[in-house]
């Protein structure tokens, strides 16, 4: 069994939006993080929830627990000043209630398109080898640029993957990691496998899904949208399909 935490204490800069917070906005009836929150509800490897969460969207995020019968999550804590701290909030309440070997999955709640295979995979390479990242290839040439204006270097394509979530870890691996960053002073790591790497250790990379994004911007959510749009579409499609049988 595995312990989830989704981490969600960003108020969505890229996104653009300021009056609500990205991982809030509604698609398809549902707010973006309880999509994400539904496929770990689901999946039967999973045990419980934690959250990390805006401090002063907790009560509304109970509500809305509450409200599309999330019955996993176990707490809902405080976020931190950034996504590192964040994830460590939540990794602390977790650690009350596991063993240094189970494994934890930290995923962001901006992750609507899961699904049950990428975290069972993750789930059984962090159980391997103490480390999980989902990451795809890259599709496109990848140039290295120091100041963002110029380039100095290109970057070997079949060696480029990009990172997903959620990333697996054992509980004793990645508390390690949270304590010898704070005696190295790291305080703003980009994820918890660049927490891993800047540390000197080695992650575990697997296969992930292209439909697995992370909705940041608003051509994100314009994608996440026609998705559902597609889906609503086929499934109506289909009931008047079955109508005319009749």
């Amino acid at each position: 069994m595995a312990h989830v935490l989704v981490f969600a204490g960003g108020i969505g800069a890229r996104m653009k939006s300021n009056d609500i917070p990205k991982q809030f906005i509604e698609v398809d009836g549902k707010p973006i993080i309880v999509r994400t929150l539904e496929h770990f509800e689901k999946h039967p490897q999973v045990e419980d929830i934690v959250i990390s969460c805006l401090a002063e969207k907790i009560d509304y995020m109970k509500m809305l627990l509450v409200k599309h019968n999330i019955s996993k999550v176990i707490n809902v804590v405080p976020g931190g000043a950034n996504g590192h701290q964040s994830i460590h909030n939540g990794l602390v309440e977790i650690q009350k209630n596991s063993k240094p070997e189970d494994i934890v999955l930290i995923c962001d709640g901006v992750r609507p398109m899961l699904s049950e295979k990428l975290i069972t995979d993750c789930i059984d390479t962090a159980k391997e080898f103490e480390t999980a990242v989902p990451v795809t290839p890259s599709i496109d040439s990848v140039l290295e640029s120091p100041d963002g204006k110029t380039c100095c270097k290109s970057l070997p394509r079949k060696q480029m993957f990009i990172t997903q979530a959620p990333q697996g870890y054992t509980m004793r691996k990645i508390m390690w990691a949270h304590d010898e960053a704070e005696v190295r002073g790291i305080t703003n790591p980009i994820s918890s496998s660049e927490l891993l790497i800047e540390l000197g250790e080695t992650v575990q990379i697997f296969q992930g899904i292209r439909e697995n994004i992370k909705v940041t911007t608003p051509e994100d959510l314009q994608t996440l949208r026609s998705y559902f749009y597609y889906e609503s579409f086929k499934n109506f499609a289909k009931e008047e399909l079955s109508l005319s049988e009749v």
